[in-house]
């Protein structure tokens, strides 16, 4: 099978299209058939050599890819919930040596979920990572409930984009952060407000918030100091950035705001979450928005389009056509 597959860390110029053999599934595994693929940040964070978080796990030559949409083509022995012919989405086996870039990934049964029904495989394929990442800083980490005021810091990225209908679908009053040109499709999302992060201060324009979850790239101290400041008495204050530390200055900050601070680490209940996911695509109330797609020879494109840190929505890597057998 053909996978993409990187031998050193390094630039996109690492990732090597080659011919490998193809996994064979463990006895609590299914092996999917690979539709499409998601590009997100962590996977050229991997393919630099990891983070302070990710090294641990990392072992060459392997297979880079977090986000994966296929048909079921092997069950392991004790797999009970899937089929062959089953149309999948979810995470594959990684970090570790099997990730998405490539025809055929492993995973875990428990990782996948049935794909919804009302979208394409290359849609499909932009749910997982980020999905799960929103769930768990929203509702796992920052315990949301309807009527509770949220504000998502960096609202027009993969998780933000996903983050700001799942808080919507919870019945949360939503702001969101966003350059002037993304304003607009913040809106139609559902947000209630979008504040111009480069034109407006929002640490002077909210009070109150009950949950800030900071899905900017940034790593700052003063950007997470600002999102504090705003939360209200006993908030919760939510970063993606795993591989940066909370300093002692923000410790204090939450400290003083009796707040409760958590990173974003390890997504627990994979499928209740993809299910969960699924139902709202299915019922309209969450869409996809795909940036651009791309074929898997064009994988060193898609990583520099997403170190610009520009894409409004997902990118992905087309691995097979949609009818394609």
């Amino acid at each position: 099978m053909k996978a993409i597959r990187i031998h050193e860390f390094g630039g996109p110029e690492v990732m090597k299209l080659e011919d490998i053999e193809r996994p064979v599934p463990a006895a609590d595994e299914i092996l999917v058939k690979v539709y499409a693929s998601g590009v997100n940040p962590v996977d050229w964070v991997v393919r630099n050599g990891g983070n302070d978080f990710l090294k641990q796990y990392l072992t060459l030559p392997m297979t880079i890819g977090w986000d994966a949409a296929g048909i079921v083509e092997e069950t392991g022995s004790g797999v009970t919930d899937f089929k062959k012919g089953d149309a999948v989405y979810g995470v594959p086996n990684f970090p570790g040596s099997n990730g998405s870039y490539a025809e055929y990934c492993p995973a875990k049964a428990s990782q996948f979920a049935l794909k919804p029904k009302s979208i394409s495989f290359n849609e499909a394929a932009g749910v997982p990572l980020v999905g799960l990442v929103a769930c768990n800083a929203l509702f796992e980490l920052g315990k949301l409930q309807a009527g509770q005021r949220v504000f998502i810091h960096g609202a027009s990225g993969g998780v933000g984009t996903i983050a700001v209908q799942m808080a919507k679908a919870k019945g949360a009053y939503v702001t969101g952060s966003a350059s002037a040109g993304n304003q607009e499709f913040l809106k139609q999302l559902g947000a209630d407000e979008v504040i111009d992060y480069k034109a407006q201060k929002f640490e002077a324009l909210l009070q109150d918030i009950d949950l800030v979850f900071d899905g900017s790239p940034l790593r700052d101290d003063n950007e997470r100091l600002k999102c504090i400041s705003i939360l209200k008495d006993g908030g919760i204050f939510v970063s993606v950035n795993v591989d940066f530390p909370f300093s002692d200055a923000v410790k204090k900050a939450l400290a003083n705001k009796n707040a409760k601070g958590e990173v974003v680490a390890v997504q627990t209940n994979h499928r209740d979450w993809l299910n969960e996911m699924a139902r709202l695509i299915d019922d309209g109330k969450v869409k996809v928005n795909i940036s651009k797609v791309f074929p898997l020879e064009q994988v060193a494109e898609a990583h520099k389009e997403s170190e610009t840190f520009h894409t409004r929505g997902k990118l992905i890597l087309e691995i097979r056509r949609e009818n394609e057998q």
